[in-house]
């Protein structure tokens, strides 16, 4: 009796022992064939861009390719729904960022819900917006802005790359902290609203600093602050709204997230590899060259950030009651 007994128990101890040693054994042999990283855009843009930095690098490291897949459409939701439905096994990853923490309240009706079906692996990059007029705007400061845009309700067009992208919500955010009438207008793209600002169809943007700093360098486009707490490295002396509107902050945030339920060793491996990457000295480099700076944090820190920023926006989206056009 027994002998049956302590047979049972070593039975019942060997079997809840064997998912942890299966978890640790799929880390070790992860990644056993080649790995998709979707991508909710098409290739070119700042998320396409960090995704094939970092896949090449996973690729060196981990011995299988990691191909990134472009799947356009919906603000990135496409991709989304594809790595929410893959079996969370390591091998279909999302490329995602800010657009992905605005779609969880900017959609009404979503088939899944973002914080709680994606595992958050680890951050890349964050790149600031930068707030730039048309020439013809006699302002040269932000308080000077506030002012014109004040004395001037309704006649100031925003331009965008589109309804809920980073840069509509870092003007709404402005907007709604410095108590402006600015009439916003969507385009299908930043290059497009670069092209309309720099004609002087529209009269401000809030964009990323590769599609801004030349024109700002050669007079096209005039800058007034970055939206970062933290000035941007390739236009020194220009400073910060934050510097303006206390407390104001919007980046664009990039990052690695895998389907719920992926085993924490292998979120874990990504994770230290991925550090490892933004530590190396070629990486900062391109992403610099992105007018980024790396975005290094644990899984834990990583779904922080996350869950965050969809409180923050989704506060700005009622406030604004932006809808989908």
């Amino acid at each position: 009796m027994k002998s049956s007994r302590r047979q049972f128990l070593q039975l019942a101890t060997a079997a809840m022992a064997f998912p942890a040693v299966t978890q640790n054994a799929w880390a070790q042999t992860y990644p056993a064939r080649p790995v998709r990283i979707l991508v909710g855009f098409a290739a070119g843009g700042a998320t396409d861009v960090a995704a094939r930095l970092m896949g090449q690098w996973l690729s060196e490291r981990l011995g299988q390719q990691f191909v990134v897949e472009n799947r356009p459409g919906a603000g990135g939701i496409i991709a989304t729904e594809v790595v929410v439905k893959s079996p969370p096994d390591g091998h279909t990853l999302l490329a995602g960022g800010v657009g992905d923490a605005v779609n969880a309240t900017l959609f009404e009706k979503l088939s899944f819900n973002f914080s709680r079906d994606i595992t958050p692996v680890a951050g890349i990059m964050r790149v600031p917006n930068v707030m730039v007029v048309h020439p013809s705007v006699p302002a040269k400061t932000v308080p000077e802005f506030i002012g014109y845009a004040k004395a001037n309700p309704g006649k100031i067009n925003m331009a965008s790359g589109g309804n809920g992208t980073g840069p509509h919500m870092a003007g709404e955010l402005f907007k709604m902290m410095s108590g402006v009438n600015i009439v916003h207008v969507p385009y299908r793209g930043g290059a497009p609203a670069i092209t309309d600002l720099i004609a002087g169809q529209v009269q401000l943007m809030f964009t990323v600093p590769a599609l801004t700093i030349e024109h700002v360098r050669s007079g096209k486009l005039r800058a007034l602050a970055v939206t970062t707490t933290a000035r941007l490295e390739g236009l020194p002396d220009l400073p910060t709204v934050n510097d303006f509107l206390s407390g104001y902050e919007a980046d664009n945030w990039f990052g690695i997230f895998a389907p719920k339920n992926t085993p924490a060793e292998i979120v874990d491996k990504l994770n230290r590899e991925i550090n490892v990457g933004l530590a190396d000295s070629k990486t900062k480099t391109r992403l610099a060259d992105l007018g980024g700076a790396t975005l290094t944090t644990s899984p834990d820190e990583f779904g922080k950030l996350v869950v965050d920023e969809i409180e923050k926006w989704g506060k700005v989206i009622r406030a604004a009651n932006i809808k989908l056009e």
